[in-house]
């Protein structure tokens, strides 16, 4: 099992390649001069576009112990299942609670030297740095205006700034993105916009079909991005304009359809009316090494919590997080007369996880890129699935009816794939899904408002990949002067 990240059908319908100033870049461009960088946070990310054809294998791969091996999958691995006291759990305290992102088309002047002070950054060293690095950058500027994207973290920090050379995207768009260093000073990267969108494609589908058919969109991405978008759209969708459904506003993706080693992924979406190109709002991925990536929107803001705490469509929360009755006061037996009253002396466990109700066979998806460590029946949990993901998280789903059948441990498996089903085995009152979220073996409650995950901020000195991200992938800014 080697395949994974599926297109379908060769995406020829429905399908533009990056609009506009794209359409030309993606269709003539073979070659050109690498992103020259002066220093670089950027991961290494090697993308080879390539198409392959649906299979049932949609959203993993195996990394077993080699070909013909079989895993136990109904082994236990005793560390998964170990109570250990929450107070030993050291939450990220580093999380920038109040990371924003601003954007536009700064009119251009006789002093754009000054750009840092006119988006609102006040740091002199970077000032200087600035001038002194865009001697030459704004001598290739074409347009009226520059467009920028510019992060702040707590108490109004700079974090990053993004400029490009024009509102203008095609094979000589540039984006410089300046980020403060970890070891003082200032670093800057250099990305040319026909290096990037190599290996993306731009697809503009109708926001109803998201909203309300997200079948149709089967034939234009693999069925994992289909969960994913869907999970997106839910949460940027502008609720102050409920009747955005009804016009004809589009979702515009950036898409990379990966290959054989390499997961596809989505890396921008927005909803867009096609009639006046304004965009009502923007979500980014951001790639990480440790962590699994996330999505932010174009305002800074994080999506991930949603997504750790959605495993499935459910129709309620049937019960959190908290003490919960072990079992009903004995009785007396076959009728026999009672001289006493019953002595209600009720015993309580701690219910450590969040149950899910949703009538049985009800899918149940990764809520993030992991692993299989544990497939198989254990105890209370009946039958489960355990993930573990990369910063030594680990997501419990318990009580499930079924697996996906072509589910071993050992396999890696995408965010959005269907790993199983809704039930009730084990110690359940009821059909649910008893979800839990692990860090260092320690259950961390997703809805406390006080818990506060690296996976769901934006951390120092990664806010560089979304400001850049924002200017190389989203729509031309071209209309938002300052």
């Amino acid at each position: 099992m080697n395949r994974k990240a599926t297109s379908s059908n060769q995406l020829t319908k429905g399908m533009l390649l990056l609009g506009c100033g794209l359409l030309s870049l993606l269709i003539g461009l073979s070659s050109g001069a690498q992103a020259q960088t002066t220093q670089t946070q950027k991961p290494n990310q090697s993308r080879t576009k390539v198409y392959v054809q649906n299979s049932k294998q949609v959203g993993f791969k195996d990394k077993s112990a080699g070909a013909g091996s079989k895993t136990n999958g109904m082994s236990l691995n005793p560390s998964l299942f170990q109570k250990k006291d929450p107070s030993e759990l050291m939450l990220d305290s580093d999380a920038n609670l109040d990371y924003r992102v601003m954007q536009g088309c700064l009119r251009r002047n006789f002093n754009e030297d000054n750009l840092p002070s006119s988006v609102g950054i006040d740091n002199r060293q970077f000032s200087d740095f600035f001038k002194n690095q865009t001697k030459g950058f704004f001598d290739k500027m074409r347009g009226e205006c520059i467009p920028y994207a510019v992060a702040f973290t707590t108490r109004n920090r700079f974090d990053s700034l993004s400029i490009m050379n024009g509102p203008i995207q095609d094979s000589k768009t540039e984006v410089w993105t300046f980020t403060p260093s970890a070891f003082g000073g200032f670093l800057v990267q250099q990305d040319l916009l026909r290096n990037e969108s190599k290996n993306l494609t731009e697809i503009r589908v109708p926001l109803k079909e998201v909203l309300y058919d997200p079948r149709k969109l089967g034939d234009k991405l693999p069925v994992e991005l289909v969960w994913e978008l869907n999970s997106i759209i839910k949460q940027i969708y502008p609720e102050d304009n409920n009747s955005l459904e009804n016009t004809n506003s589009i979702v515009r993706l950036i898409v990379d359809f990966g290959d054989r080693e390499r997961w596809a992924q989505i890396w921008a979406v927005e909803i867009i009316d096609p009639a006046n190109k304004e965009v009502f709002a923007s979500a980014f991925w951001v790639e990480r090494n440790d962590i699994p990536g996330g999505f932010f929107t174009g305002g800074g803001e994080s999506l991930e919590r949603s997504f750790w705490t959605n495993p499935l469509s459910y129709r309620r929360i049937s019960r959190g997080v908290g003490m919960v009755r072990a079992g009903a006061p004995k009785r007396p037996k076959n009728n026999a007369a009672v001289t006493q009253p019953v002595q209600a002396k009720q015993r309580y466990r701690a219910h450590m996880g969040i149950d899910y109700a949703a009538p049985v066979g009800t899918p149940i998806f990764s809520v993030a890129n992991g692993r299989v460590v544990h497939l198989g029946y254990s105890g209370a949990f009946g039958n489960l699935i355990v993930l573990e993901h990369p910063g030594s998280y680990h997501t419990y789903y318990a009580h499930l009816s079924a697996y996906n059948p072509e589910l071993e441990v050992g396999n890696e498996v995408r965010r959005g794939l269907e790993i199983g089903y809704v039930g009730s085995t084990g110690r359940s009152t009821g059909p649910h899904l008893h979800f839990e979220l692990r860090k260092d073996g320690i259950y961390v409650d997703p809805y406390a408002a006080k818990t506060q995950l690296d996976l769901w901020s934006m951390r120092d000195n990664e806010s560089g990949q979304l400001t850049r991200e924002i200017l190389l992938l989203g729509s031309p800014l071209s209309q938002q002067y300052k």
